[in-house]
Formats: C-alpha cells, structure tokens, sequence
C-alpha cells in the first residue's frame, strides 16, 4: 500500500465538518455534556477513537462513526436522470426526477477488539449509508433515487507521542489499515459497487486535523465489474482538513485520482451546535462540486448544496 503524500496533504486549505469528532465524550457519566470551547483537538481525537488506555470503552459498544445528518434542503444543478456504465450501458432516462432531494446519512461502529497486537491498537467494525430522496417528487410516490451501503473493518494504530515524523509541531495521532465493499444495492443496469482495501493517516496541527487516505481497489472480472472506470472519476486518494476553532466546526475535503487535479470533487462542511452541549443538534451546511457524491452519480458531474442538521453523534 502506497505511503499517503505529505506533499498533497500540505497543498490544501482548512476544511470543514470534523466527520463526528469531538461531538462525543466517551469515559465518565454518560449525562455530563462539556462545553464545546473546552474541547481541542487533541482531546477530540483521543476521546473519539480510544488512543490511550484511559480513553477505553471496551467492546461492542455501538457508537456513530461518520456524520449522522438529514438535509431537507439539497439542491443539485444537474439531476442524474439517465445512468450510465461502460459495461451496462445506458439507463431509460428518468424526466420526472426533481432537483431538490431529501439527503440522509447514518453511520454506525463498533469494536471488535482492543489493544490488538500492538499497544492501543484497536479493530473496528462499521456501517455507513447515505440515501438520495426525491422526497418532493410527488409524482413518481416520493422514491428513493439512490442508496449506498458501506460496510467496513479496520484497524487503528495510535502514535506513540515521542514519535514525531512530520516537520516543526505537526503530529502524527494515528494511522488505519481497512477492508471495505461499497455499492447501491440495485439490480442491473443501475448495479454500482467495488471492493478496495486502504491506508491513512491523521495529524494534528494546532486547532486543524488532517487525514489522509488512498485506497487501492480489488480487480474484478471485467464482465462483473459494474463501474470499470470507477477510480477515473470519483477517484481513490482523499484528503480531509478540519478546523475546530471552538463551537463551530469546518472543513475542505478534495477526493480525486492519485495526485489529479482532473474529476474527483470537492466539498464543504460547516456545522454550529443549536444547543449548549458538545454532542447535541448542530445546523449543517454541505456543499458539493465534481464527481460521485452517490455510486450511482460516479461519472456524472453537478453542483449540489445541502442545508440540515446533524443528529446522533455519540
């Protein structure tokens, strides 16, 4: 597996939405909720992902993983009404697909055992899904245009704190290794789906987290492979910074080929707590430019701008 670019993760601007982190408080009384201005960074991440011994949960306690949210609002500037795959060929062109979607997403983990062979070191299990609603098309009865389901298993190897690779007072948390299958569980000829197993990374530099991940997809047969040209446009390295400054939370994530500037996307994150406590309701501003937002929309290009709340992050 390929050594992720420090070059690359240098290149980019502070992002937005810290993916869940820092909204949780595991240890202690599960009633008491910090502040969100007591919470750095550095606590964020050792909280969320168990890095010391005093941060432990145990396992197969069930916790969320990425951002939890619906969207009410999520308009796109160009509907994918018609997809399409080199292998399955053009879909019927569907015209009565609206612009304006219901965007939801859950996601869920688990441990499946800590402190594995190294010290800190944990397996974990998850489940993400990200749905596209057409909740505002009335006639067609409201469908679901797009599901995708995302199991995966990783492990996570914590840093040891004088161990300090990365230049001036940037540091190494922790890097994963993982397996994971993505699809949308449709029938030909809307069938999207790939294996891939992967590597990353994440860094803290003061108020900022970055992470890094490339992911190396599984050959398939070309007759049973729904979306060959997949990694072209959606990509297969994402780099993620998170800015945490305080209340609000920030990020910029780009997803694109190897070190491409062609295809891939972009997206923004914002969120604002709408309460007083660390893991309660959160406005939530999403933006989106380029490819892939859904399996299903891989090779289709659009704009889209969501506006919600994020929900469920423990």
């Amino acid at each position: 597996m390929r050594q992720f670019s420090h070059v690359y993760l240098s290149s980019l601007v502070c992002f937005l939405s810290l993916s869940g982190v820092a909204l949780g408080e595991p240890g202690g009384d599960d009633n008491e909720h910090p502040e969100l201005s007591t919470i750095s960074v550095d606590d964020a991440l050792t909280r969320f992902w168990e890095l010391t011994p005093e941060s432990k949960r145990g396992t197969f306690r069930v916790s969320t993983f990425e951002p939890n949210f619906i969207l009410p609002l999520h308009y796109t500037s160009s509907i994918n009404n018609a997809p399409v795959s080199p292998t399955l060929g053009p879909t019927e062109p569907n015209d009565t697909y609206k612009n304006n979607e219901i965007k939801l997403q859950l996601s869920l983990r688990t441990k499946l055992f800590e402190d594995f062979l190294l010290p800190n070191a944990d397996i974990w299990a998850a489940y993400t899904q990200v749905s596209m609603w057409q909740a505002y098309n009335k006639r067609d009865s409201r469908p679901f245009r797009s599901t995708n389901h995302r199991p995966e298993i990783f492990y996570v190897v914590p840093m040891q704190p004088n161990w300090t690779p990365l230049p001036g007072d940037v540091e190494l948390r922790f890097v994963q290794v993982g397996l994971a299958h993505e699809s949308n569980g449709q029938s030909d000829p809307l069938s999207r789906s790939w294996n891939y197993v992967y590597g990353g990374a994440t860094a803290q530099w003061r108020e900022l987290m970055i992470e890094g991940t490339y992911k190396q997809r599984i050959n398939e047969k070309l007759e049973d492979n729904d979306n060959p040209d997949l990694i072209r446009y959606r990509g297969n390295v994402e780099v993620r910074v998170s800015w945490l400054p305080g209340r609000s939370t920030a990020s910029v994530t780009r997803r694109a080929r190897e070190l491409s500037q062609q295809r891939g996307s972009w997206q923004f994150d914002y969120t604002y707590p709408l309460t007083q406590q660390a893991d309660g309701l959160r406005l939530y501003l999403q933006v989106f430019s380029g490819y892939g937002e859904t399996m299903l929309d891989y090779n289709h290009r659009q704009n889209r701008i969501g506006i919600g709340f994020l929900l469920l992050n423990f």
